[in-house]
């Protein structure tokens, strides 16, 4: 998905071609076909190819992948999942990272939220 979303559509060998490891052309063209299966992606023809478009708005599907995300680790707490992020020894965050953080927590104050 994240592909196609970064490519704005794609055909499968288009895919298949922006991945690190590709598995076998077969299993590019029958993941994408299970996510149209599931609403996920529809497809356009593209001369003797599909090319594969995103059915929602990047913005939309990232909202449902963290409300999943919540609910199935986390319990449904964001602050969990906030401090599971910030708890990360392997990645600690940068100086840039902390004021950006800041200035999100600063503002949702001022809006009290």
């Amino acid at each position: 998905m994240d592909i196609v979303y970064r490519l704005g559509g794609a055909t499968a060998r288009q895919v298949r071609d922006e991945m690190p490891e590709p598995p076998h052309p077969a299993a590019v063209r029958t993941l994408l076909r299970i996510l149209e299966g599931k609403g996920h992606l529809r497809h356009v023809a593209d001369g003797a190819a599909f090319r594969y478009l995103p059915t929602t708005p990047r913005t939309v599907a990232q909202r449902t992948a963290m409300r999943h995300l919540l609910s199935t680790f986390f319990g449904g707490s964001r602050a969990a999942a906030v401090a599971a992020l910030l708890d990360d020894e392997e990645r600690p965050l940068s100086p840039t990272e902390r004021n950006e953080l800041a200035a999100v927590v600063k503002k949702l104050r001022a809006e009290g939220r």
